[in-house]
């Protein structure tokens, strides 16, 4: 029988050979000249699959995001209860996010310094702390300001050990079922605490006593409060079984001044790289505006919809929703390389932003908040993933989630403030709207026409990975 390769891949003739061995000869061909025997072939399988300790470190931060969004709706109910100014319920997150700007400089170090999944099992007990602060009714602001510190601490832990844990190309895919996942706490956490402050809820909730115990439970907000406790301590036993990723940890310097030093010098460092500097601006845009349209949404509600604050938050869940999808899509299809092609649709979310001025029905609500926020999860995904790549390689992955922490919620911090002082002067929550969406636009064609430029002058996104996840 004829048929089989020679040496150097040519064809030559077999003469009165069997068909078993042309088809051993073949298979041998195959596997050698290629490069890649039967063992590499199940390897490189095994590199493609996601570690099952990554699945630990998606619990951990599914049950501590979880309870923050519920915390969140149960101080607003704590505030209004009290009766204190509409204005202050976005300082509620002001307060949360003080914690990263002012922190920055040293939770990154902190990181560092040891493993991961002890950072976040001290960051999650101070969380613990924080929220039972308020179930003994201290002030919810500081209470909140309370978990934000512990917040502060766990974020550069939870994104840095991704970098650490897993390849360069698992990054986009890994954020996304982060994102996701984060999303779908984010859902759950504001339905939670939306189900939790209902008055029908609550009393049945209350009625409930356990044999011999005295829980010392008597309200609706200790209630919900406690709940949410309960879930900060399931993220916490997730905690305990993180893997150790085997990274050298860099000792804690004692120095503040030292610290703060060095991350001036990692905060310039990313902002002068042409790569870092676009997804760090992107991200730091996003965590802003997203920031602001979780109370733009609620104020919204009230006024456009006539809804109360319970149902209100479940359109925050609405949102959510579609970013989860945008995550997930992002995820599936976009690589490292490709992901600065997504800046546009950050234009667009913008430009749909201000269809909401129009919309004042809750059957066009939904869909309409969906598609806002599947463009925001499919562009930000991948603008994640490259800024922890960027970070990882010149700074390191705690340092790099603190620098990006700083700027992300310094955003969060002004634009937050800048609705606080929109709504102390009673505008109308329609030119917020509209303000909102063309800040949004405008900044991100900016920051496209920018990078553009970086393009003109040198490539260097055609050196980053495209391969698939």
């Amino acid at each position: 029988m004829p048929g089989i390769f020679g040496p150097g891949g040519r064809l030559t003739v077999v003469i009165g050979a069997s068909s078993k061995a042309v088809t051993m000869r073949l298979n041998a061909y195959c596997t050698t000249n290629r490069g890649i025997t039967p063992a590499q072939s199940n390897h490189y399988k095994r590199q493609r699959s996601v570690p099952f300790g990554f699945y630990i470190i998606m619990a951990a931060q599914f049950f501590s995001a979880l309870a923050d969004n519920a915390l969140l709706i149960a101080a607003i109910a704590a505030l209004r209860e009290m009766q204190a100014p509409a204005e202050y319920e976005p300082l509620l997150k002001t307060f949360f996010t003080v914690s990263y700007v002012l922190l920055a400089a040293f939770v990154g170090a902190f990181a560092d310094s040891m493993p991961k999944g002890r950072v976040m099992l001290i960051s999650n007990t101070i969380k613990i702390f924080g929220c039972s602060l308020m179930f003994f009714s201290l002030d919810p602001l500081l209470a909140y300001a309370v978990v934000g510190f512990g917040a502060a601490a766990y974020s550069p832990a939870k994104y840095g050990i991704l970098t650490e844990y897993l390849p360069h190309r698992q990054l986009v895919v890994a954020n996304g079922w982060i994102e996701g996942l984060t999303v779908g706490a984010i859902i759950m956490g504001v339905m939670i605490g939306g189900l939790l402050i209902q008055p029908a809820v609550a009393y049945n909730l209350l009625a409930f006593d356990f044999p011999l115990i005295d829980t010392g439970i008597d309200t609706a907000n200790e209630m919900a409060v406690g709940i949410i406790a309960l879930l900060y301590l399931c993220g916490a036993a997730f905690n305990l079984y993180i893997p150790d990723t085997g990274v050298d940890h860099k000792p804690l310097h004692r120095n503040p001044l030292y610290l703060m030093h060095e991350f001036k010098h990692c905060l310039v460092l990313l902002w002068r790289d042409r790569l870092g500097q676009i997804s760090l601006a992107v991200t730091t845009l996003f965590w802003g505006a997203g920031a602001t349209l979780q109370f733009i949404v609620i104020k919204w509600a009230e006024v456009a919809l006539g809804l109360d604050l319970a149902k209100s938050s479940m359109l925050q869940g609405v949102v959510a929703v579609g970013v989860a999808a945008g995550a997930i899509i992002a995820a599936r299809f976009i690589t490292l390389r490709k992901s600065v092609r997504v800046i546009p649709l950050g234009i667009a979310m913008g430009l749909i932003v201000l269809v909401m001025n129009f919309v004042h029905s809750i059957w066009l609500a939904v869909p309409l908040l969906i598609l806002i926020g599947g463009l925001s999860g499919f562009f930000v995904v991948p603008m994640n993933a490259l800024l922890q790549h960027r970070g990882h390689i010149l700074m390191g992955a705690g340092h790099s989630i603190a620098v990006q922490n700083f700027n992300e919620n310094l955003s969060i911090l002004i634009m937050t403030g800048l609705y606080y002082l929109m709504i102390k002067a009673n505008m109308s929550i329609y030119w917020v709207v509209t303000l909102f969406g063309l800040f949004v636009s405008s900044l991100m064609y900016l920051i496209r026409q920018r990078h553009l430029a970086n393009q003109r002058d040198r490539d260097d996104v055609a050196h980053l990975d495209d391969s698939a996840h």
